[in-house]
């Protein structure tokens, strides 16, 4: 009772096929690589230097001082 033989792998591969289909396990498997992509970029910009981590926070701080001098139209019809 320890492992099983191929035999029974090759009926419950034959089962999770019959119910979710091929179609909907390709999906599944495509989904799976783009997160092990995403996840392996991510580790990637976590190796960066300080001078591109520099200039990354340097697009943020930019992009913060954009928004401060926006208006809000409905708190200035209210006050």
């Amino acid at each position: 009772m320890g492992s099983f033989s191929i035999w029974h792998w090759l009926i419950v591969l034959l089962i999770v096929v019959m119910v979710f289909g091929t179609k909907k396990l390709k999906n599944m498997g495509g989904d799976l690589g783009g997160a092990v992509k995403g996840f392996k970029d991510g580790m990637k910009e976590g190796g960066q230097t300080d001078d591109e981590k520099a200039a990354a926070a340097g697009q943020v701080t930019h992009a913060q001082n954009a928004d401060k001098t926006t208006i809000d139209v409905e708190a200035k019809q209210k006050s």
